[in-house]
């Protein structure tokens, strides 16, 4: 079991180098969580892009109570580098249908130096999938605020990723 770094990716997929692993210069960590999905790539994309307008995990903590919403949003899939997203993050770059990279609003600040997450999609015989990789630079602090930042992004994540990959095969 590799908890709390790695949940539902092959080693290929850890293995892969993502945009995200560009925007920390000096990596301490790096966490993958990963999903299958019954949708096709282009369906779950969209979803993806549902996350400029909620973060689709717990939303008692992190959406202020609001249910994250479970139809599709116009125009959610217009991404634009910059773009605010789940209060504390940007969009630093994407590839319409491929990956969608974000990093921390304000780089360098609070606990971790620098923070990047992209979530890649590709196609499955089952459907897609959906892989988010997150780089953790966190310089600021020791092993321990890492290891509990991970199982916090771990839980946090894992419901996000099952959130948007059931949504999406839904429809």
């Amino acid at each position: 079991m590799d908890l709390p770094e790695h949940w539902g990716t092959r080693p290929d997929e850890r293995a892969r180098y993502t945009p995200a692993d560009a925007l920390v210069p000096v990596p301490r960590a790096r966490w993958t969580r990963g999903v299958t999905s019954a949708a096709s790539p282009e369906d779950l994309w969209l979803w993806v892009c549902q996350l400029t307008v909620a973060p689709y995990s717990y939303d008692l903590i992190d959406n202020r109570g609001r249910r994250s919403p479970r139809l599709l949003t116009p125009g959610a899939e217009d991404l634009r580098v910059g773009q605010r997203l789940m209060v504390l993050f940007v969009i630093d770059s994407f590839d319409p249908g491929e990956q969608l990279t974000v990093r921390l609003r304000r780089r360098g600040t609070g606990s971790l130096a620098e923070f990047a997450i992209t979530y890649a999609v590709a196609p499955d015989p089952r459907g897609s999938r959906l892989v988010a990789t997150v780089t953790v630079d966190g310089a600021r602090r020791g092993g321990l605020l890492r290891y509990v930042l991970a199982w916090g992004d771990l839980v946090m994540m894992r419901r996000q990723l099952r959130t948007l990959a059931e949504l999406a095969g839904a429809n």
